[in-house]
């Protein structure tokens, strides 16, 4: 039995109740945000263009699932903007630029990544919001390239990492300003409260969704511009979106997926099939 201290006040868990989501302003320092990116520089660096990876993409995510992305649930694995390759799959740019995320294992294969990732301030965070065995199920470093960074459509993460019942919560950590003309996060508040729409399901031919998208309201959402440092905790059944980049800034993130393991099942038609359970971050 591990003792914490959770670290978020009755304020700040009423406004994630009403809303769905919580901006933890300056949740990591400048020296945490510094080394993340020093050593996402150097993972790309080291990566071979040549060698195998996929584009990925959400408008067209059956398309683009493939062993690659099935792979990456416990590898760190780099996924290429749809918006990358001129019309003989050439790059338009150098890797640095191309790159749409790496995943999905950085916080378990990668020791700078882990030690926030697993640092007590998270775990005092989901203490705070009732975990009792948490889990880092899946991470991702996130570009939003210049020019190309691709859209994300309105989805809910809970889609993606289902467990009966439901458990997954969001950790959004913004490495660079996310301002409107980047492609900052927007969410509908409130909408957490009308349940799961629809999962995103893997079986013997692929990936699919078991329902089509509903139709949402555009004038519903609300912009999340935070600054570098901030955290944006996500309700697994928040509705949320980003949109292309545009802009000649880059969007730099590192999101983590987190699920509880105690009084819960993870549902086996999830994407993300382990070969080795996930180190839970505490146990209580």
């Amino acid at each position: 039995m591990v003792v914490i201290e959770g670290n978020l006040s009755s304020e700040q868990l009423q406004f994630f109740d009403s809303n769905g989501y919580l901006v933890l302003e300056s949740f990591a320092s400048q020296e945490e945000i510094q080394s993340m990116r020093q050593r996402m520089e150097q993972l790309l660096d080291e990566f071979d263009c040549s060698s195998d990876a996929s584009v990925f993409s959400t408008k067209n995510q059956q398309e683009t699932t493939n062993d690659h992305f099935f792979e990456s649930a416990e590898k760190i694995s780099f996924f290429w903007e749809e918006k990358a390759f001129d019309e003989d799959r050439n790059l338009k740019q150098p890797k640095q630029f191309s790159i749409n995320k790496v995943g999905h294992a950085l916080h378990e294969k990668d020791a700078v990544f882990n030690k926030f990732s697993s640092s007590d301030k998270v775990s005092s965070m989901l203490w705070s919001l009732g975990y009792k065995r948490p889990v880092v199920i899946q991470s991702m470093y996130i570009f939003k390239q210049p020019g190309i960074g691709g859209e994300v459509v309105p989805h809910q993460d809970n889609s993606f990492l289902y467990t009966e019942p439901t458990t997954c919560t969001g950790l959004w950590l913004a490495l660079e300003d996310a301002t409107i003309v980047n492609g900052c996060l927007w969410a509908i508040p409130g909408s957490h409260k009308n349940g799961l729409v629809r999962r995103f399901l893997r079986d013997e031919s692929g990936v699919h969704f078991d329902k089509p998208s509903p139709c949402y309201n555009q004038e519903d959402f609300v912009s999340l511009e935070v600054k570098a440092g901030s955290l944006v905790v996500i309700h697994g059944d928040l509705i949320h979106q980003s949109f292309e980049n545009q802009s000649s800034k880059s969007r730099h993130a590192y999101s983590l997926h987190v699920v509880d393991t105690n009084g819960c099942k993870w549902a086996e038609d999830n994407w993300i099939r382990r070969n080795v359970d996930p180190e839970p971050l505490f146990s209580s």
